[in-house]
């Protein structure tokens, strides 16, 4: 095995909020509290639960408090339970909930921050300072996301200089981790890399992590990208499920099974079990009555039913 994989990855399974947050039927709560429970049986160690965001903005997630209430009598300490907040409001919404960790999110794309967010990057991250200090000063984490770091739907190709200036900015407000996204799934290796080694002019690869999304199916090829040069955290989607609202035509996270298959056959640990993952993924994915996206699962279902 190739020495600069690391032994350990730590998935981040992002498909109650990132995954759930596209889906045009109403999810109930408890659907999602048995997805997250379903997870948590499989191994994952670090799941995206919800958003604090606006109802008006993303309907689903205007369970956001009751999901939060619901898994609390059960929440396990060796688990961390990460919000995304978009602003103040959202972090008093998710403080009284006590998360582990509080996400953060800004683009390296003008253009996409504007249809995204309806303010400029500078102005996302001045948004998000005070919610940065908020969340350090009470000991929660702060991780942060940057979207369209090598592409974007209304400007094309993004800069790597771009990425590097988004990073120093959110590290600067405080975040610990960032979160380097293909927003729309257009990357491929090379590009991913330059992103990466963009980021890495503010931070240390140790507080890096990667979110790729498989619209152009490259999603597995930039994992592997990234792992070479040492990330040793992704951001996952059970049964592939996902999108983005703001891109058209942009598919789900790569699929949690997918990475978590392919990891295993290197040698590199995750602690999750994939017969359990591919339980949860195909559940989810029958309740909402869709085909369960990750080519792993399916493999595993076939040949099992043959």
């Amino acid at each position: 095995m190739n020495n600069a994989y690391p032994n350990h990855v730590t998935i981040v399974d992002v498909s109650p909020r990132d995954g759930l947050q596209n889906e045009s039927m109403t999810v109930p709560t408890a659907i999602k509290q048995a997805l997250i429970e379903d997870l948590i049986k499989a191994g994952v160690k670090k799941i995206e639960t919800t958003s604090f965001v606006s109802p008006k903005w993303v309907p689903q997630m205007g369970d956001n408090s009751d999901l939060m209430t619901a898994l609390a009598p059960n929440r396990q300490d060796d688990v961390i339970y990460s919000v995304l907040v978009p602003n103040m409001r959202g972090f008093d919404n998710a403080i009284v909930h006590h998360p582990d960790e509080v996400v953060i999110f800004a683009s390296a794309s003008e253009t996409f921050s504007q249809k995204n967010i309806n303010c400029s990057i500078d102005e996302s991250i001045e948004r998000f300072a005070p919610v940065a200090a908020a969340a350090k000063a009470q000991g929660i984490k702060v991780r942060g996301v940057i979207s369209c770091t090598v592409g974007c739907p209304y400007e094309g190709e993004i800069d790597p200089s771009q990425v590097a200036y988004v990073t120093k900015r959110l590290v600067e407000i405080g975040a610990e981790q960032i979160g380097i996204a293909d927003t729309i799934g257009v990357g491929t290796p090379i590009k991913v890399k330059k992103a990466l080694a963009a980021a890495l002019e503010y931070i240390d690869i140790a507080h890096i992590s990667g979110h790729f999304h498989d619209t152009y199916g490259q999603a597995l090829s930039n994992t592997l990208a990234a792992l070479e040069m040492g990330v040793n955290e992704f951001d996952t989607s059970v049964a592939g499920l996902g999108g983005c609202p703001y891109a058209k035509g942009a598919t789900g996270n790569v699929a949690t099974e997918d990475v978590v298959y392919m990891l295993h056959d290197m040698g590199i640990e995750t602690g999750i079990n994939l017969d359990k993952l591919v339980i949860a993924g195909e559940r989810i994915s029958e309740f909402l009555g869709r085909r369960n996206e990750s080519n792993v699962a399916r493999a595993l279902i076939n040949r099992r039913s043959a």
